[in-house]
């Protein structure tokens, strides 16, 4: 009706500017240039609504991933459970005068799996599930995120109905973009989006037809807002972390059912090697190996093609960087000094020594770390500092000189002086770093690098004499397997390696 009205109206209005003497042709261009505009608009999908009916989630009716699906994790889990048994058992938490749990929030590093734990919840809870990404309610248009948020709530309450669901799940990935701690009276539109989220929790009640349920992710979990935290709102905080050795099992198992493993493949040793990897880098580790027995034409992936996957995840791919000889021997002395410095030590913590480059490294080793651990010592600590300082220390010991190749390495090992003296195990006993100068803290940072530098070298020298036929195994080789470098240090050790202090 309405075009039909402007289709009328438009000739009768141009020949009346025409009668009164006014030319219509900036009218008429005006008009092209809109119609082109809403034609271009339409084509786009969605016509002229400034994003207010933008769509902004993925539906999914219920997930087919369930708790078991998920490798690890196990407290985790069953915390996770708990809090969803209450939207599965109203009646029961009733009786009890439990109020139903409004939102649960997923925090812990990335790639330790906090979407496949909102997605195994729903389908614990038979609920639908409703995606968004903290992101998506960024605009330039104040209230655009506000009305989002009503339209995700409204939409996860639809799709409830349409499956003939009593509850529904609201996923909300990086909610630190939209939930960020408020600064005093500044104004932002990021404050209205966080409102109105406050507001449609408040909302979330066990009398509606359809019970909602919020999870949320981040890896921030510090920069959320107090309101957004408090009891009634995010009622349940679960740490979803880095796997230990137990869980990283269980993934790799989870990862490698679909996968022809030779019978050389040894689990366990992998998941011994792998101190620190998430979920998704298992996960990604699994696929490398297939690859990698791909491009070998192997019928089955065997234990190197996994020792070359984990080299991959941790340092990248290999690089077509051609270094001069000098420098190969440069950095194979560097690498070398590392591994017998880490022997030394740590016996048996050597997994592999390479000279091939990857990523922006031109060498490296692989250490074993052995056991998970979580707290360390001082003397644990230092020996970390003696490995990190043993490449420029080699370099130093056989050419009089070092490189700027150890410049990661000085970084590495200041972090863990740092980390010494902060958890009051240096010689300045217990202190707040506050209110202590940064000439102190620079000075004991220097002195305990110092003394532990010389320490190095006096473990070097004791084994000048390795470094020449090891030397020349991994120029000719360019990796040295633990075990090859373990049997070429015993055949020239004369002193057991021996660590003072």
């Amino acid at each position: 009706m309405g075009k039909a009205i402007t289709i009328g109206m438009t000739p009768a209005l141009l020949l009346f500017l025409l009668y009164l003497g006014y030319s219509p042709l900036p009218i008429v261009a005006l008009g092209l240039i809109g119609g082109l505009v809403y034609m271009v608009a339409v084509h786009r999908g969605g016509g002229l609504n400034f994003g207010k009916k933008r769509r902004l989630s993925r539906k999914e009716s219920v997930p087919n991933i369930s708790f078991e699906n998920i490798g690890g994790q196990q407290r985790s889990k069953e915390e996770l459970k708990e809090a969803l048994d209450f939207l599965i058992h109203p009646k029961q938490i009733q009786n009890y005068g439990i109020r139903p749990i409004k939102g649960i929030l997923l925090s812990g590093p990335p790639g330790t799996g906090k979407t496949l734990m909102a997605k195994a919840a729903a389908h614990y809870t038979d609920s639908v599930f409703v995606t968004t990404s903290g992101s998506e309610f960024v605009e330039m248009y104040v209230g655009v995120g506000a009305q989002r948020i009503r339209e995700l709530f409204q939409e996860a309450r639809e799709q409830a109905k349409r499956n003939q669901k009593n509850s529904a799940i609201v996923f909300i990935d990086e909610i630190d973009v939209i939930g960020g701690q408020r600064e005093g009276s500044q104004h932002r539109e990021y404050d209205q989006t966080l409102n109105q989220l406050l507001t449609e929790m408040d909302g979330i009640t066990s009398d509606q037809e359809v019970q909602v349920l919020v999870i949320a992710a981040t890896n921030r979990k510090d920069m959320l807002d107090s309101a957004l935290l408090r009891p009634g709102r995010f009622d349940r905080h679960i740490t979803v972390d880095l796997p230990d050795k137990k869980a990283r099992m269980m993934i790799l198992e989870l990862h490698t059912e679909n996968k022809p493993l030779a019978s050389d493949v040894d689990l366990e040793k992998i998941a011994d090697e792998t101190f620190g990897f998430s979920g998704a880098q298992l996960e990604s580790l699994t696929n490398e190996a297939a690859i990698y027995a791909m491009r070998d034409r192997s019928p089955e992936i065997g234990q190197k093609h996994l020792s070359q996957a984990i080299d991959k995840v941790m340092m990248g791919e290999k690089t077509d960087r051609e270094a001069t000889q000098e420098e190969r021997e440069r950095v194979a002395i560097h690498e070398l000094g590392h591994a017998i410095v880490s022997e030394a030590v740590r016996p048996g913590s050597v997994s592999q020594v390479a000279l091939s480059p990857r990523g922006q490294a031109l060498g490296y080793v692989r250490h074993h770390p052995g056991e998970d651990k979580y707290l360390y010592t001082r003397k644990q600590i230092e020996e970390q500092i003696l490995v990190c300082l043993a490449g420029a220390a080699a370099e130093e010991q056989v050419y009089g000189n070092r490189s700027t190749g150890a410049r990661n390495d000085y970084e590495q090992a200041s972090r863990y002086t740092r980390t010494l003296i902060e958890s009051g195990l240096s010689d300045l006993g217990i202190i707040d770093k506050d209110l202590i100068s940064k000439d102190i803290l620079h000075q004991e940072s220097s002195k305990i690098l110092r003394e532990l530098y010389e320490e190095t070298e006096q473990l070097l020298s004791h084994h000048s004499e390795v470094f020449q036929q090891c030397l020349q195994v991994l120029l000719k080789e360019e990796v040295l397997s633990g075990d090859q470098f373990r049997k070429l240090l015993q055949q020239h050790r004369k002193d057991p390696l021996s660590i003072s202090g």
